[in-house]
């Protein structure tokens, strides 16, 4: 899998910035890495504690350079009901700043598929 090490190749100073004052401005940091903090305390990936598995529809946007690495999806569908799986070709933890278009364009092909 791809890994992007330096950050300022993908994004500028100024998107960075951006980003972080986003956060700051909006006092949202907290909430924004509470699921770090959740995950930890909680137990990874696993929502609840009794192990029940999550029965609402679930689509996943896999990007190559993420933080960390998914699980395999035979695991992931073990915890979770996915209807929808998409490996991307490229791009990272930050999506929707580095390939907003792709992102976009497959939350909109699960979306359709819930309509049904």
């Amino acid at each position: 899998m791809l890994k992007t090490t330096d950050i300022e190749s993908v994004y500028s100073k100024d998107e960075l910035l951006t980003n972080i004052m986003i956060y700051i401005t909006t006092r949202t940091f907290n909430s924004a890495s509470w699921i770090y903090y959740g995950r930890r305390e909680e137990g990874g990936r696993i929502l609840s504690p009794e192990g029940h598995r999550v029965e609402v529809p679930t689509g996943c946007a896999i990007f190559p350079a993420e933080m960390l690495n998914w699980p395999p999806r035979s695991y992931a569908e073990r915890i979770y009901n996915i209807q929808h799986w998409t490996e991307m070709p490229r791009g990272g933890h930050f999506a929707a700043m580095e390939e907003p278009e792709m992102l976009l364009n497959d939350i909109r092909k699960f979306a359709r598929t819930l309509r049904s």
